[in-house]
């Protein structure tokens, strides 16, 4: 079977990014899947090897993909950029690193349009770095949203055990009752039965989660489960879209870490990635539902904290690497 090429973007090179990425390329069981070129700056590159104490050498591919049957130990690496240490020092944000990781990204998503690679898997970025240059995005999904095209996207938290998708995603939970509204919420749960659907099983089971709690205990702590949620799930269920909901929240996730869903459709972030993180803290992978191409990502943070530490775990880039390498060959198999 023919190996997927997975763009790996380097993230922020202050943050664990690099390091990360090169425990996770030392790995015989990730290039047993895939053939990784990453898309990040050498010296940066260079300190995160070092760093996790991984053998790996670093080949240049400028024009060039990995080949089928790499060397062992063999790295991969477009530069996108030529930082030198002292603009990226450990452990805080900064302009040339947050330039960097743009630049990075949107190669990924051009290689990924133009048929280059199969699919990407971003290593964590710094939405304060990046915006300091001058790229105003909350995270990767809206960017690659609008490098793609796509007014639509999900994003999906996954592990064996549990996904979740959000009908909101970065917001103030102040502003979350507004922005949940029937269209938003329909829109959600048909992009996750569709991506689910053509990625990991053929008739997914859904969960759509109350807003408030208790279901709004008959309108006595909200009504938006009466007036939106529930309408919206009878739309999806007229779609042939198998939907159960509103339900509440505080029981739901006992049921659907059992196997009892395929995925739940959270109302806003933490109500999906509380119990994400405690089943899959280190195993977690982000996936962005609805766009054109594949794209998988840790689903942690820079952790300036443990930057440069060697401590980082690279178990999120691993299994990101995974599923995105799964859903590649799947999408060859259709």
């Amino acid at each position: 079977m023919n190996k997927p090429v997975i763009a790996v973007t380097m993230g922020d090179p202050c943050g664990i990014g690099p390091e990360i990425i090169a425990a996770a390329l030392a790995d015989p069981a990730i290039t047993a899947l895939c053939r990784p070129l990453v898309l990040g700056d050498r010296s940066a590159m260079e300190r995160g090897i070092a760093v996790a104490g991984a053998k790996l050498d670093i080949a240049s591919a400028p024009d060039l993909l990995p080949p089928l049957d790499p060397p062992p130990g063999t790295l991969y690496l477009r530069e996108f950029s030529k930082l030198k240490l002292d603009e990226i020092p450990y452990g805080a944000p900064t302009v040339a690193g947050g330039d960097a990781c743009y630049r990075y990204i949107c190669e990924a998503a051009r290689l990924c349009l133009d048929g280059t690679v199969q699919a990407m898997a971003t290593a964590p970025i710094n939405k304060e770095s990046m915006n300091s240059a001058g790229h105003d995005y909350p995270g990767h999904t809206e960017l690659l949203a609008e490098l793609t095209g796509t007014p639509e996207v999900v994003m999906m938290l996954a592990g064996e055990r549990l996904k979740v998708t959000l009908v909101t995603i970065h917001e103030p939970l102040a502003r979350v009752p507004e922005l949940v509204t029937f269209d938003r919420v329909l829109s959600t749960i048909r992009i996750t039965h569709d991506a689910l659907s053509r990625w990991f099983c053929p008739a997914p089971r859904l969960a759509v989660l109350a807003l408030n709690p208790h279901c709004g205990e008959g309108g006595m702590f909200g009504d938006e489960e009466s007036r939106i949620i529930a309408p919206a799930v009878a739309a999806a269920r007229d779609m042939g879209i198998d939907a159960a909901g509103p339900v509440s929240a505080d029981t739901l996730f006992h049921f659907a870490a059992k196997g009892g869903y395929d995925a739940v459709v959270c109302m806003y972030h933490d109500q999906g990635l509380i119990p994400l993180k405690l089943l899959h803290f280190d195993d977690g992978v982000n996936v962005t539902l609805g766009l054109p191409i594949i794209r998988t990502s840790v689903d942690h943070g820079t952790a300036y904290d443990l930057a440069g530490t060697g401590k980082a775990s690279a178990e999120s880039m691993k299994a990101a690497l995974i599923m995105a390498a799964r859903m590649a060959q799947q999408q060859v198999c259709r």
